[in-house]
């Protein structure tokens, strides 16, 4: 039985539903008939946004340079007749792109230049990517006239809201997305709806919370239901990334005669909110506003946080892209840091069919393109338990990195193998994170970041298919902040190959501190 779809009432006055609409029922041709034809002439426009909570966002270091991210898409580019727009909030720097553009093969550099236009909004403040264009009507002509007459063409974005609808509809291209009237399928709430109609375990918990009195109630209502309860997590409905939750102790609570009383009058400074420097008067609000839910904090001795990659095709195919194993941490051990691909091999098939349950059901209401499903595993006597905690219905942290494994060795996940083969049988694996951060790495430069690499034999090297690579290069000297993506032969591969770069980043910088950078790299080169 499916889901009540929420009445949003939306009025559409201007007919912007309706167009939109009538451009998407023209993709699923497109893409049975371009997709497959690397010779087909298209354009794909890439709009990297962050279509996010923009007070959360702003928490996050360096928040601008996510949308570099999705410079993996570059890569689109070893299909000759195809052309790539990538706008971006602040303009990207050559050196960073040449660096994605080296990589493509049997294409030159200056080949895959010709087809690649780079477009900026030359704003750097606190609005997402796909408002700052909304607001410029000659950039958005620019975008348009940079479509070949002849290109079929479509929009690649990070996330899907009533603002890339909007540019679509300007742009009259169709999105290779969701449709966000059905963005509250991925909102915390109906997650958990989505899990029990698949009879998937979900930790215990409440939905359809709108309130303080609501987080109160159900926290009382959860330890009444578990007496072992140490701990309870409050989640609003479109939290990302670990920051929209808060974590509840019941440390000290007394009995169920006052228990209701003495969450209320703890709960403003009892709550410890993962966001940085959001203060419970604004976690409430928020809350207020999205609404939210309170669940149990899953605890015990050994216990994993994997994840399932899913995508839904234009012509209704539900595939299993890839498993990871996250890294969850941060000061309160709740932020996303990065992940193992793939997932351990002792539970990756089975959340794996999970994972394939969930995406069949989200198909039914129309879900389209690619988006996450988290769970929560514990080791119990020898056997894992899953419990799903999330759908993500967006591209996310794991798109990125998987994708550029894909496109550098053109290699498949066997969701029944939990195994991932390049094109000539090899397995592959790797280690990324997109929070190699320090204080140190402050003052590297882009072109420091690559003349290290070079001389250190860092990079990416494509006639073993194994090494490492880098993204939110952008965000490297004013942050202390990098991406980076390590692909091995084997798992302990990609540890090497994190645990020495970050050893070479560590000793560069150290001598920075007593000679000149450019003296430290001719001394490494000799």
């Amino acid at each position: 039985m499916l889901l009540q779809i929420p009445d949003t009432k939306i009025q559409d006055a201007s007919g912007e539903i309706f167009e939109f609409k009538q451009l998407q029922q023209q993709f699923p041709a497109q893409y049975e008939s371009v997709f497959p034809d690397r010779m087909a002439a298209k354009t794909i426009v890439i709009i990297p946004s962050l279509t996010l909570d923009q007070e959360i966002l702003a928490k996050l270091d360096g928040a601008i340079h996510y949308e570099e991210r999705l410079l993996c898409l570059l890569m689109l580019l070893r299909m000759p007749n195809t052309h790539v727009i990538y706008v971006t909030s602040m303009p990207v720097h050559d050196i960073i792109m040449d660096y994605y553009l080296h990589l493509l093969p049997g294409i030159t550099n200056y080949h895959a230049r010709q087809r690649l236009k780079t477009l900026s909004c030359f704003d750097a403040s606190a609005k997402s990517l796909t408002q700052k264009i909304l607001e410029r009507p000659r950039l958005i002509e620019r975008i348009r006239k940079s479509i070949p007459p002849d290109h079929v063409s479509h929009l690649a974005c990070f996330n899907v809201t009533e603002a890339e609808r909007t540019l679509a509809v300007k742009l009259k291209i169709p999105i290779y997305g969701c449709d966000p009237d059905l963005l509250f399928l991925g909102t915390k709430n109906f997650s958990r709806k989505i899990f029990k109609e698949c009879n998937i375990d979900t930790p215990t918990g409440f939905e359809d919370c709108i309130a303080e009195e609501d987080i109160i109630h159900s926290l009382f209502k959860l330890k009444t239901t578990l007496p072992e309860l140490n701990k309870a997590v409050v989640k609003l409905n479109d939290g990302f990334s670990g920051d929209g939750n808060a974590v509840f102790s019941f440390e000290g609570s007394p009995g169920n005669k006052y228990l209701q009383l003495w969450i209320k009058e703890v709960l403003p400074h009892r709550l410890q909110i993962i966001a940085h420097d959001l203060v419970y008067e604004s976690f409430i609000k928020k809350f207020l506003v999205e609404g939210g839910i309170v669940e149990e904090f899953i605890d015990g001795e050994q216990k994993a946080f994997p994840s399932v990659q899913c995508r839904i095709t234009p012509s209704g195919e539900t595939d299993i892209i890839s498993t990871h194993d996250q890294v969850i941490g941060g000061e309160k051990g709740h932020v996303f840091l990065g992940a193992h691909f793939p997932a351990d091999k002792e539970y990756a098939v089975a959340i794996g069919e999970l994972g394939k349950q969930i995406a069949d059901k989200l198909k039914s209401y129309g879900v389209l393109g690619r988006f996450s499903i988290d769970f929560i595993s514990v080791k119990e006597k020898n056997e894992w338990k899953h419990f799903a905690l999330e759908i993500n219905l967006r591209k996310g942290g794991t798109t990125h990195p998987y994708l550029m494994l894909q496109y550098l060795t053109d290699g498949n996940y066997n969701p029944s193998t939990a195994i991932y083969l390049t094109a000539n049988g090899q397995p592959r694996y790797y280690f990324f994170s997109d929070n190699l951060q320090s204080e140190n790495y402050k003052g590297l430069t882009p072109h420091d970041l690559i003349e290290i690499a070079t001389a250190n034999d860092l990079l990416y090297n494509g006639s073993i298919q194994q090494g490492v690579m880098f993204h939110m290069i952008g965000a490297l000297s004013q942050y202390g902040k990098l991406g980076i993506l390590c692909i091995g032969a084997t798992p302990e591969i990609t540890i090497e190959l994190f645990n020495k770069t970050v050893e070479i980043l560590n000793r560069e910088k150290q001598e920075d501190n007593v000679s000149t950078r450019t003296n430290n790299i001719q001394k490494v080169i000799l």
